[in-house]
């Protein structure tokens, strides 16, 4: 892979896989809500926001009803080289890649230290935007369209899954096949999690210090109860982000609260605040402070790999993309 790393927009470096696979960048017209009211009940006032990606082609050629893909949705310090390796692998499989940058146009380099600075509803609601522009593209099948998250990113793409959200963004019924969320945080959940027919996946450690184990099985078990096809594997004795060929690091400004009560999401998108239970107002920062004052914020957090794991991680996201696409 070859990349040319010193521009701050990921849309401005030239990305190249051993196979010959270029990145194409991609426009993708999305908004930035307040919050999941305002993108339920209230859509005519988000602010547009125009973001960007690029799209990964496989060699060879083209199925007759266009190339299945996985849109790539990094975490909280954006896009780097283990997006573009898992991209790299993908696109080795006969699947097509559309890489997320949903930090760029919003002069974004990091939430580690404040995930407020957009919503999480405008995460989830960026990556329906781009399912919108790539089940247009004439390489793509629209039918075989799915999202692969990671971290923040994982929260993403399990709200772009749910079924209230995606039904007010793109009508009843359309959007993402299958959903890899490799360790989300579940802190937000719809009272009603149904997601339809959508193929759910979730990857996570148990020594997993920025989410709550706990809470991702509860998640799980909830949409499972609608009638959702929901799998979690649990990897034994390993940190956050497990997925990256590095060793493990402490990231000392990380401000976390894995222990804090879920925040539950009213059917128009009104948070359930814990206490005092659910208002439109409320914004993913109201849930954050109370959370701090309760005390359940914590600061510093580790991420990394040893041994086999980021390898391990790689064959499961392999598999569970040949079958849920059927590439």
């Amino acid at each position: 892979m070859t990349t040319s790393a010193a521009a701050t927009r990921f849309r401005d470096r030239s990305i190249a896989f051993r196979s010959g696979v270029t990145g194409r960048n991609l426009d993708v017209p999305s908004a930035s809500p307040l919050n999941y009211y305002q993108a339920l009940s209230a859509p005519a006032e988000m602010p547009p926001t125009g973001i960007d990606g690029k799209l990964f082609v496989p060699p060879g050629e083209r199925p007759r009803t266009g190339w299945p893909l996985v849109i790539v949705a990094p975490g909280s310090l954006g896009v780097d080289e283990t997006h573009l390796a898992h991209a790299e692998a993908l696109t080795s499989a006969g699947l097509a890649v559309f890489v997320l940058d949903s930090f760029g146009a919003r002069g974004i380099t990091s939430t580690v230290t404040n995930q407020t600075q957009y919503s999480f509803a405008a995460s989830a609601w960026d990556v329906l935007a781009a399912w919108r522009v790539l089940s247009a593209h004439p390489e793509i099948d629209a039918g075989r369209i799915g999202a692969q998250g990671h971290s923040r990113g994982g929260s993403a793409v399990l709200t772009a899954a749910t079924r209230r959200f995606a039904d007010a963004m793109l009508g009843r019924g359309a959007g993402l096949a299958a959903v890899l969320a490799a360790y989300p945080w579940s802190g937000h959940q719809f009272a009603d999690p149904a997601v339809g027919a959508t193929r759910i996946r979730v990857l996570i450690r148990d020594r997993d210090d920025w989410c709550s184990v706990q809470q991702v099985q509860g998640h799980l078990q909830a949409i499972r109860l609608t009638g959702g096809d929901v799998s979690l594997r649990l990897f034994g004795g390993a940190a956050h982000s497990f997925d990256r060929a590095i060793p493990i690091v402490r990231i000392d400004d990380a401000r976390v609260a894995p222990g804090g009560p879920t925040a539950y999401i009213a059917d128009d998108g009104a948070y359930v605040h814990p206490l005092t239970g659910p208002d439109p107002k409320l914004t993913d920062r109201d849930v954050a402070v109370y959370n701090l004052k309760a005390g359940y914020g914590v600061r510093g957090a580790t991420l990394g790999s040893t041994g086999a794991q980021a390898a391990e991680f790689r064959d499961d996201m392999l598999a569970f993309w040949s079958t849920a696409l059927r590439a």
